[in-house]
């Protein structure tokens, strides 16, 4: 796990230099234009000292709220300029899915011609980013300078399936992080079922010592118009999330704009040298036989095959007697907790939801959120009382190890084994997918398999369909300084898995661009959730591998038993007399 340097506190303001530097600030003010765009009296001392006020007192970390920061005329001009002008495109990392624009800093490069169609949103760019409003934000937070050159921000449309998970925000040299509001349709107040809430969460200690948020937020706040939110990024501390967004199909959308205020830079004023925190790494980390994968000459076959690609999906890798027991209770365990299609319509379920029984949900949020299986447990169902006799007993035994040595070539050695509800050396993940299909896959299946020459033609739905998330991804290496690569969408991907039975799925269609053919070299493997079909993935040292987040569109839960072992490679004989 990645260690964090502590950021120095900020520091305690009294009573009267909060009021001196507000007073300072507040004439400094009238020197410019900048004032006349903000909602009137923002810059009021009494009005700063009473934001101090409640940024000291909130919880669960200090953060403040202004409920009207622009003039109203401003901020609707904005929203038109970015809706009719500014062109959005779908980005998905392991932490998010949503509609972004590209740093609006940039607009200061366009053309004289270009800049005319944005006069509105360039005036709030640099009201932002002016003193005045920097002078501002520090006198509310305490957070030291501010700078004004390094301008990081972007407009971002939260549609339907959008959302964003847990993370802190720290990454370089950020020290405030904020949104302002812009939710369509204008005049119409966004309702609370709608998703989209900013999620704050406490933190706790965990088994190592290191803070980490607690499993569930402890605040939610829903997108208002006009409203602006900010807070300062601290380590271990500003863990935050943005609801689902479970509405679309029409003008509702979660508009904002989004970003953050960096520390001061070389040549500005309050510049410190080596200021900059560690980035906290998100990670997500994270299942008998049917007697056809027990004959030699087709395990023989399968062995080639994962050789040459390092990965092979198994169907039908379950015994048809468990697989009439295991799917049907795990339909009735989704229906039980609240969690299938027809109960939930779409609806976010609670973040205690799936947690009954002999499940618990494991955490941290920041790094992953699902549910496991207890070994302590009484087990109510006979689906868990399967599940863990193949956790226990099946995965960690001999004759299994066995059985994946000469699928693999490789030497199974240490392993973890989990059961899911939801840099290092190579290692082996076995992965065995225990989503049921819903009712429109399984007659999709049926179709495909009675018209094999039509497949391709078929329009897929669901989790096949990318819809719903739930996916296996395995993304190279990146820059230590950026987000995670980003991806297309889950029905997009060119490589979805190299399948047992000789079918593998391309994208033939063209890029769309330099960008895009970036994505795709990045993401190495994305395999859809499935039922009775077991993945093997031999994973380089550095490859990320995360499930993607499950959608509130979802018929149902995701379930799988992950097993990861680390493996030595299996010499032949010529190479044993070589050596």
């Amino acid at each position: 796990m990645a260690q964090v340097r502590e950021r120095s506190p900020s520091p305690e303001l009294s009573s009267d230099s909060l009021l001196k530097r507000l007073k300072t600030t507040h004439s400094s003010l009238t020197s410019t234009d900048h004032e006349l765009h903000f909602y009137t009296g923002l810059f009021r001392p009494e009005n700063v000292q009473q934001l101090n006020q409640a940024y000291t007192d909130s919880e669960p970390f200090k953060y403040a709220i202004v409920e009207k920061l622009f003039q109203d005329d401003l901020l609707k001009n904005v929203k038109d300029e970015c809706m009719n002008e500014l062109s959005f495109t779908e980005r998905e990392t392991d932490i998010y899915k949503v509609n972004q624009t590209g740093d609006l800093a940039s607009l200061s490069y366009l053309s004289e011609a270009q800049l005319a169609l944005f006069p509105n949103l360039l005036a709030l760019r640099d009201a932002l980013y002016s003193s005045e409003f920097r002078k501002f934000i520090q006198a509310v937070t305490g957070c030291g300078p501010l700078s004004g050159t390094k301008q990081d921000m972007s407009v971002n449309s939260y549609t339907q399936g959008c959302h964003l998970l847990n993370h802190d925000d720290v990454i370089g040299t950020r020290r405030v992080s904020y949104i302002l509001y812009m939710p369509l349709p204008y005049g119409e107040e966004w309702q609370k079922e709608w998703g989209g809430a900013l999620e704050l969460y406490p933190v706790q200690t965990g088994a190592d010592g290191i803070p980490e948020p607690e499993a569930a937020p402890c605040k939610a706040i829903p997108p208002s118009w006009n409203q602006f939110i900010f807070f300062e990024v601290q380590p271990g501390k500003s863990f935050h999330s943005v609801e689902e967004v479970v509405v679309g199909g029409d003008d509702r959308t979660r508009l904002s704009i989004s970003g953050w205020f960096h520390a001061a830079q070389e040549g500005e004023e309050g510049y410190q040298a080596d200021q900059a925190a560690p980035e906290l790494k998100s990670s997500r980390e994270q299942l008998f036989l049917n007697p056809v994968y027990l004959q030699t000459r087709t395990m023989k076959a399968l062995m080639t095959r994962f050789v040459a690609e390092s990965n092979i999906e198994l169907h039908h890798f379950l015994s048809a007697s468990l697989v009439s027991k295991l799917e049907p209770d795990l339909r009735g365990a989704d229906q039980a907790d609240g969690l299938d299609g027809e109960t939930r319509q779409g609806r976010i379920p609670s973040h205690s939801a799936g947690i009954s029984g002999a499940w618990s949900a494991r955490g941290p949020p920041h790094k992953w959120r699902y549910c496991t299986l207890q070994k302590t447990m009484e087990l109510p169902r006979e689906s868990d009382t399967i599940i863990r006799q193949l956790q226990d007993e099946v995965f960690p035994s001999d004759a299994f190890r066995a059985w994946l040595s000469i699928l693999t070539n490789l030497l199974p050695l240490s392993y973890a084994v989990e059961a899911r509800s939801e840099g290092v050396e190579s290692r082996l993940d076995v992965v065995l997918g225990l989503t049921p299909q819903t009712e429109v896959e399984e007659t999709e299946a049926r179709s495909n398999g009675k018209s094999k020459a039509n497949e391709k033609d078929e329009e897929l739905h669901g989790w096949q369909a990318g819809e719903w998330g739930g996916w296996e991804c395995y993304m190279a290496p990146h820059d230590e300084e950026d987000d995670p690569a980003v991806y297309r969408s889950g029905s997009s991907k060119k490589n979805q898995g190299n399948d047992a039975s000789g079918s593998q799925d391309h994208d033939d269609a063209a890029g769309t661009g330099e960008q895009e053919d970036e994505e795709d070299e990045s993401t190495l493997l994305t395999v859809q959730p499935s039922f009775n079909r077991l993945l093997l993935v031999l994973r380089d040292e550095g490859v990320m591998r995360f499930v993607k987040y499950v959608s509130a569109a979802a018929a149902g839960s995701r379930w799988d038993l992950c097993a990861e072992f680390n493996v030595g490679m299996v010499q032949d004989d010529e190479e044993e007399e070589d050596s």
